[in-house]
């Protein structure tokens, strides 16, 4: 028995040895040097500080285009063909409780909508899409695509996604993509890029005399803040810009700040979720095209009410309600201001913490995360409205200062997420010690990646 327990316990030593020496070799402390002191955070001040704008700066008259395109799939095709967008199989990306498991049939439709802006010397083209994220993967194809079709480059395009959790997966690898996406599958990514080259190019083809009205509505009663409820602030504004060519038809943009997940894991049919429901009621009701852009999501789901399909059908038709009847006659402007700054934002490296001061080894982290790839922040000057847009989920809260900052300039404000990689949860740096699903699993850059991200979209507001 002595022999034994002798044994037991030098087992056990060794046990105990070798999970210390793994957590060394896997473990590092999080990295508190200010942000400011870092050689990323100077590395994106060179760049900002030699930005110029990338659309001219002077009032000009505008021309617009709008294109609409499907990515809803064929399913059930005897093999992939992303020609036309047939495949055996496609996962829905959005929940990680559905492990992987392929889309069942459509619920709804989803699309890509595109609508191109120009005032002659240059164009900008905002890009919506019944997706949850836009990979990367899919938007550097995408622009390689169009700029040797057209000459665009990644400045001129402003993706985003709608971010419903019931749409097209296949499109990451590696666990962590696996884990939200499903299996990757290389036709779906293509047929994807293909399907953003067809709608920016038919956008931009379409451009003809136009005139844009901008604005904003208070629509709280349909959102809060998930991460800290009542402590703190929630984001209620509904930003909307309208655009009428000359020949009469009409288009219509949208950007709210609730999260789209009132269809849950449970949910096997493709949905635009409460978007689409935003966008069909649009579409019904006198536009040729609407078009929804995520807001700034981080941090901030939808109420609703009712069971199943319900909940997204009474979010999206209220927020539309609302809207058609602010819109009845929207002032039009033909002449305005129309100018964008896009910015390549240097990243610290990964932060995917286990406690609170302790974070995987980024060398690990990068085994099982997909690249991120290039990453940006982008502004733009459409009129009255201030467009910023990023690669994240990005704060409701953050995005109020925005908002304010462009009020007192006699402007409006309006933040989109997602536009084109993603780096996980951008959130004010007060709730980044919050063990919450936002600031602790979803946080992946450290502790000052909200501080950071915010100054550089501040500075890139007064450039506009």
């Amino acid at each position: 028995m002595k022999k034994f327990l002798k044994i037991l316990g030098w087992s056990l030593a060794t046990l105990v040895a070798i999970l210390i020496l793994v957590a060394v070799w896997a473990l590092q402390k999080v990295d508190y040097t200010p942000y400011w002191e870092t050689p990323w955070y100077a590395a994106t001040r060179a760049r900002l500080d030699s930005l110029t704008h990338t659309a001219h700066p002077e009032r000009g008259r505008l021309y617009a285009g709008f294109a609409k395109v499907s990515i809803t799939p064929r399913l059930g095709a005897p093999e992939d063909d992303p020609r036309t967008g047939a495949f055996r199989a496609v996962p829905l990306a959005g929940f990680g409780d559905r492990e992987g498991r392929p889309a069942e049939g459509i619920h709804d439709s989803i699309f890509i909508r595109a609508i191109a802006l120009s005032t002659g010397r240059d164009t900008l083209v905002l890009i919506a899409s019944d997706i949850l994220i836009v990979p990367e993967n899919v938007s550097s194809a995408a622009t390689a695509s169009v700029h040797k079709k057209l000459g665009l480059r990644r400045g001129n395009l402003f993706f985003s996604a709608t971010h419903t959790h019931s749409s097209v997966g296949a499109w990451s690898d590696k666990y962590v993509g696996k884990e939200f996406a499903g299996d990757p599958n290389a036709a779906v990514v293509a047929w994807l890029a293909q399907q953003y080259s067809a709608a920016i190019s038919q956008a931009v083809q379409d451009l003809q005399p136009a005139a844009l009205a901008s604005g904003t509505l208070n629509l709280p009663q349909y959102v809060k803040n998930r991460l800290v409820g009542n402590k703190g602030f929630k984001n209620g504004q509904f930003a909307w810009l309208t655009v009428q060519q000359a020949g009469g038809r009409r288009a219509v943009l949208g950007s709210y700040a609730g999260h789209p997940t009132t269809l849950g894991g449970w949910n096997m049919l493709i949905s635009g979720d409460y978007p689409g429901y935003w966008e069909r009621r649009m579409e019904k009701n006198g536009y040729d095209l609407a078009a929804f852009f995520a807001g700034p999501v981080g941090s901030h789901s939808v109420r609703s009410r009712g069971e199943k399909y319900d909940k997204p059908k009474f979010v999206g038709e209220a927020l539309a309600d609302s809207l058609l009847q602010h819109l009845s006659s929207p002032a039009l402007q033909d002449t305005l201001t129309l100018e964008s700054l896009t910015l390549q934002m240097a990243l610290p490296p990964f932060h995917v913490r286990v406690t609170d001061n302790l974070r995987l080894r980024p060398s690990l982290v990068k085994k099982i995360f997909p690249p991120v790839g290039d990453v940006y922040l982008q502004t733009a000057r459409l009129g009255d409205m201030i467009w910023i847009t990023a690669p994240c989920d990005f704060s409701g809260e953050l995005a109020l200062d925005y908002q304010a900052a462009a009020e007192a300039r006699g402007l409006k404000a309006m933040v989109t997420s997602f536009n084109g990689a993603y780096v996980g949860y951008i959130i004010p740096g007060k709730y980044y010690h919050l063990n919450e699903y936002e600031s602790r699993l979803m946080s992946w850059f450290g502790p000052y990646t909200g501080p950071y991200f915010d100054e550089m979209i501040r500075r890139m507001m007064r450039k506009l």
